[in-house]
C-alpha cells in the first residue's frame, strides 16, 4: 500500500465522517422515553452529551494553536489530522467519566426536575 492510497482512504474517511461520530451516537429521549427511562439510561445520555460538548470544546481550543506550522498540504499533517480526532473523542470519554464538569450531574438532576420523573 503506498502513500497515496493511504492518503485517498483517509480522504474519504474524513469525507464521510464530517459530523462527529460522537454527535450521532448521543440517544434522543421523548417525552414517552423520559417517563420510561431508568436513571441509568438517563445519566448514560446526558454523560454522552457532556463528551459531546468536551470534544465540541476541545476540538476549538485546537484551532487556536498552530503546532505543526503551516504544513497543511503534507501528508504527514493529514496522519496527524486523521488521529488527533480520536484522540480528541478518547479524551472527551475519560474526561467525562471521571466527572470532570459535573455537567451531566447537573443535566440529570435538571431532567429528573423538569419532567417529574
Amino acid at each position: 500500500m503506498d502513500i497515496g492510497s493511504i492518503n485517498n482512504y483517509m480522504d474519504q474517511y474524513q469525507s464521510t465522517q464530517q459530523t462527529s461520530k460522537t454527535a450521532g451516537q448521543i440517544s434522543k429521549l421523548s417525552q414517552s422515553d423520559l417517563e420510561s427511562a431508568t436513571d441509568e439510561e438517563l445519566m448514560d445520555v446526558c454523560k454522552q452529551f457532556e463528551s459531546y460538548f468536551l470534544e465540541q470544546v476541545f476540538k476549538e481550543m485546537e484551532k487556536t494553536t498552530n503546532l505543526f506550522g503551516e504544513e497543511d498540504s503534507d501528508s504527514s499533517a493529514k496522519l496527524v489530522d486523521f488521529f488527533k480526532d480520536s484522540a480528541i473523542e478518547d479524551l472527551a470519554s475519560q474526561s467525562t467519566e471521571q466527572n470532570s464538569l459535573g455537567l451531566a450531574q447537573m443535566l440529570f438532576e435538571q431532567m429528573k426536575r423538569n419532567y417529574e420523573i
